[in-house]
C-alpha cells in the first residue's frame, strides 16, 4: 500500500506539473518559469515596471535545491541554502528587512550569469524561478572545474543530487567554488551548504521589488 501510495503521489505530481505553466527560455540560454506576475500579485500588468538591461534593480531571492519530484527542473518545493528578503536569515527582522539591488547588463561579471539572463522582462512584484546550472552560477568557468562528462563545459545540467552522470569528473569545492559571483552568503553556515551544491543544479526564485 505504501509503494501504491507513493506511485499515486509521483503520478499526481507529474499530472499537475504537465497541466501548469511551461518553462521558458531567456536569450541567453536560462530555463525560466513565471509563478506569479504583477497582476496576480495585485500590482497590476498595465501599472508595472519592467525590468530591461540597464536598469537597477531591487530583489528578493530564495537559492533552492533541487526537490525530488522537480520534472522540469524548476516546479515543485526545494530545499532553501541561502536566501534574502525572505526573513529566514538571522539578521532579517522581517520580510523584506534585506534586498539584493544590482545593475542588469550582460557585461556585469559580478552577478551570476543565469540573473542577469533571466531577470530582464519581470514587472515589479513578479516571482520568476530561474534554473541555475553551475556555469551560469557560482562555478568558475574553466575545463578542469566542470562536473560533467569529460570536463567538456556541458554537465551542469545533468549532475544533481539524485542524478550522477558515470562520466562525471570530481569537481574541486574550494578551488571552483567562485566566491566573488553575487548574490552570495552572508554567514558561515550558509556558505558550507552553498559549498555543497554550487556544482549542482539549482533553483532561484527571484521576486522583483522595484526598477529603481
Amino acid at each position: 500500500m505504501a509503494y501504491k501510495t507513493q506511485d499515486l503521489q509521483v503520478q499526481q505530481e507529474a499530472e499537475r506539473a504537465a497541466a501548469g505553466p511551461k518553462p521558458q527560455v531567456a536569450s541567453g540560454g536560462t530555463k525560466y518559469l513565471d509563478i506569479e506576475d504583477s497582476a496576480s500579485s495585485g500590482g497590476g500588468a498595465g501599472n508595472s515596471k519592467v525590468a530591461k538591461v540597464g536598469d537597477d534593480v531591487d530583489i528578493h531571492y530564495k537559492v533552492l535545491k533541487l526537490g525530488k519530484r522537480s520534472y522540469d527542473g524548476l516546479s515543485g518545493e526545494g530545499t532553501v541554502v541561502f536566501s534574502r528578503g525572505y526573513a529566514f536569515e538571522d539578521d532579517e527582522k522581517k520580510p523584506g528587512d534585506h534586498s539584493f539591488k544590482f545593475t542588469l547588463g550582460s557585461d556585469n561579471n559580478q552577478v551570476i550569469k543565469a540573473l542577469n539572463d533571466a531577470v530582464p522582462g519581470m514587472a515589479v512584484g513578479g516571482t520568476r524561478r530561474i534554473s541555475v546550472t553551475p556555469q551560469n552560477g557560482w562555478e568558475k568557468n574553466t575545463r578542469s572545474c566542470d562536473g560533467g562528462p569529460g570536463g567538456s563545459g556541458a554537465g551542469g545540467d545533468l549532475k544533481t543530487d539524485y542524478v550522477i552522470v558515470p562520466t562525471a569528473t570530481m569537481v574541486d569545492q574550494e578551488g571552483c567554488f567562485d566566491k566573488m559571483k553575487l548574490p552570495f552568503p552572508t554567514t558561515y553556515a550558509q556558505e558550507r551548504r552553498m559549498a555543497q551544491r554550487f556544482d549542482q543544479s539549482l533553483i532561484m526564485e527571484v521576486q522583483l521589488v522595484n526598477v529603481l
